[in-house]
């Protein structure tokens, strides 16, 4: 069961907003090691504070990200992404000349799911009890 502590609060609203992205480097190219994969951490984790949002896991794989980041209701999926991949983009190209080689450092395809401290089977059966019925 989650109690008060375990959601966010913004404005008006009390939230609980968890994304699981994936993505991949251009032709899934095997990029994102030693020195590039330690940047790419230390500027998702600068973003994350700038943002006020929260890193819940990453993993920098040498061809891929997996990122399960909590965010604000104000921030949707796309613009979340977009924030990581292009600052990311931006600063890795321009700090490894390596990354030069590549059209781009990403794809502009990506995973996303959502998730949160309960599955969407718990959910469903929670709005489906009866206990709801007004009448």
């Amino acid at each position: 069961m989650l109690t008060q502590e375990d959601y966010n609060t913004h404005n008006h609203v009390k939230y609980l907003i968890n994304y699981h992205f994936v993505f991949i480097p251009k032709r899934r190219k095997k990029v994102l090691t030693g020195e590039i994969a330690t940047r790419t951490r230390q500027i998702f984790a600068e973003l994350a504070i700038e943002k006020k949002w929260d890193i819940l896991a990453l993993e920098v794989a040498p061809d891929h990200i997996h990122l399960f980041v909590s965010v604000k209701p104000t921030d949707t999926p796309h613009l979340v992404i977009k924030a990581f991949k292009g600052r990311s983009s931006y600063l890795l190209r321009k700090e490894f000349p390596v990354l030069l080689k590549l059209p781009s450092l990403w794809t502009s395809s990506y995973f996303v799911s959502t998730a949160g401290n309960i599955s969407s089977e718990a959910v469903r059966k929670y709005i489906e009890d009866p206990h709801h019925a007004s009448n």
